[in-house]
Order: structure tokens, then sequence, then C-alpha cells
């Protein structure tokens, strides 16, 4: 701790701490059940607005943390491998990564401000506003992690790119001029409607399995889930519905190469059918989604696979040597360069 103290001030660490608490508690609040647009839209412009009041080593901290409140989950994969042990050193890792990305973010804008010789105010708080803009942008492993503005996916504010740069200058002119009277301007990214239900279609069942992933890579209980997915099925049919819905790799097999695609094929003589499995050309396993309908099989393979979690996406050499050690020498999925509509 004392170590720490040389770098951060018990103040900086506070700033940050409480940034990144504000930043996270809409997905919290959502979580535990708590829907209040008021609150959510308060909380997402009262962080923008003290974060970006704030300099490098609080921008730091408020990173680190909001990696964490935001992706600790990404960890918990590595006790599918029996590395529990590995669990706090990748959250470290993940907070770690956001600090240096936020800190970085930081020090850019003062950097370029330092090469103007006024003492003016306003272009570093473009700058940082501008950094958290393109934050969204910024895909590591290709992958879109982090999105500032979902922060007011569940408020009176929108979420597109323009209202949420009208968001940030509202803020910027606010702090500069110091007058709360600008932020006035954020009325103009007020979306009309709240995100509603959708209200499900009586003709479609949506099955949720709450199959744990150990036991959906178990071979030893696949007849069982499969013998359920069948029931689904045939319940459904027997209440009349005309599509039925599971999820992503309720088949964790090579569903093309399995005994399972023609019992599917023909209870799809009577129902719709969408499915996950896995599917195998002879070269590339994918992760895909299989629909029945009638005499037709359509295969749509997924586009976008999450790092480390369905492909590693680190350079081939290694990729490899990752998937050996920690993965069993498991193959990655491959991701599919079209997109299939149905």
């Amino acid at each position: 701790m004392y170590k720490i103290r040389q770098y951060f001030s018990t103040l900086e660490l506070t700033k940050g701490f409480f940034i990144a608490l504000l930043s996270s508690a809409f997905i919290y609040l959502s979580h535990w059940g708590f829907f209040y647009p008021l609150v959510n839209t308060i909380l997402g412009i009262t962080t923008l607005y003290l974060l970006i009041k704030e300099e490098q080593k609080v921008w730091f901290i408020s990173g680190a943390f909001i990696g964490l409140f935001w992706f600790w989950w990404i960890a918990l994969s590595l006790q599918h491998y029996g590395m529990v042990w590995a669990v706090p050193i990748e959250i470290l890792i993940i907070m770690l990564s956001y600090g240096v990305l936020f800190w970085l973010l930081a020090w850019i804008s003062q950097k370029i401000t330092g090469f103007v010789p006024t003492s003016e105010t306003l272009l570093p708080l473009i700058i940082k506003a501008l950094s958290l803009f393109v934050l969204s942008y910024i895909h590591p492993f290709s992958f879109d992690w982090f999105k500032p503005e979902l922060m007011f996916v569940e408020s009176y504010l929108g979420i597109e790119k323009w209202q949420f740069s009208i968001i940030l200058s509202a803020i910027v002119l606010s702090i500069w001029k110091q007058q709360f009277l600008y932020l006035l301007l954020i009325l103009f990214t007020y979306q009309t409607h709240l995100p509603a239900q959708t209200k499900q279609d009586d003709n479609i069942t949506l099955v949720t399995t709450h199959t744990s992933v150990q036991n959906k890579w178990n071979e030893t209980l696949h007849p069982e889930q499969f013998e359920n997915v069948f029931k689904h099925i045939d319940q459904a049919i027997e209440e009349k519905k005309k599509l039925i819905i599971f999820p992503e790799s309720v088949f964790p097999i090579f569903l093309n190469r399995s005994k399972h695609l023609d019992s599917l094929q023909e209870k799809a003589k009577q129902i719709s059918i969408v499915t996950g499995g896995l599917y195998w050309d002879g070269k590339t396993p994918r992760n895909s989604t299989y629909i029945f309908t009638d005499n037709t099989i359509t295969v749509a393979n997924k586009v976008i696979l999450v790092p480390f979690g369905e492909s590693n996406p680190l350079p081939d050499f290694l990729s490899n040597w990752v998937n050996e050690i920690f993965y069993d020498g498991a193959v990655d999925y491959v991701a599919s360069p079209n997109v299939v509509d149905y």
C-alpha cells in the first residue's frame, strides 16, 4: 500500500474508483432488477463530467476499475479448464490493460496541450472527450469490448454516436465555461421512447436449457441432453407452435455429421427449428446455427467469435502454443466471412 501511495494519492485513488463505480452502476442495477431511467441518466452524465475534468492518474485508476467492473467475467472461463489459479491473474491483466489505455488517452491530451503556447483549458477537454468518443472504435482482438455510450442504454438519452457527441460537447462546454446551463444541450439527445419489452409471438417457443458449461461438454451426458431437446420439440408440436428456437451450441457436436441431423429434419416437417450446433466440413470447425424448415436445412456460421472463448486472436506461432498448454490442444473455431439471413 505504501508503494502505491508513492504514485497515487488517496484522493486520486478514491476519485478513480468512484468514477468507475458510477460508470458501472447501470450494469448492476439492471442485473438486480432496478430500472430507473432518470437514475441511469444522472449516473452517466456524472461519470463523464467527472472523468473529463480529471488528469492522467485518475484516468488510470478509473480505467483499471472499469476493466474490473465491466469485464471480470471474462476470466471465469478459465475455471472450466481447471485453471482457477489463473483467474485473479487474468483479472489483473484486464485491469492493467484498461488502466494503461485510459492513462495513454489522458497522456496524449496533456502532451498535445503542451505544444499550445497558451494556457487554454478548452483543448485538453476536447481531446479527452474525443478520446471517449473513439473508445468504442478501439477493438482489442477484433472485439468491441468497451462502449462508454452504453451507460445510457436504459436512460432517457440515446446511444447513437451523434447523441453521444452532443452529450460530450455539452459537458465540455459546461466545464470550460463553468456553467451547468450548457448541460441543457443534452436535451437534444432525449429519446422519445424507452426500450420496451417485446411481446413474444404465441407461435414461437424460446427454449432456455440452463446447462452448465461442464455438463454441456461432458459426452456421457449428451444422450440425456439431446433427449430433452427432442422433448421440447415434441411439446411445441403438440402445442401447435410454428417455430422453436434453442440456444447456441445446444448440440455441442458436429451436428452435420450426426444422426440427430436426420431426426431434426424429420421433426421440421411439423415445426420450424432453429438450434445451435457445431459444423465441420472436413477442414474447418465452426460454431453455427442450423435452421430446419420443411425439407430445407440452412447453416449460418458464426461471423464474430469471442476472443479466447471461441478463437485465439494471438499470432499463429503463439496461438498454437497457448492452445496446447492451456486449452488441451483444442482447435480454434473459424469465423465465417459471410452473413446468412434467415
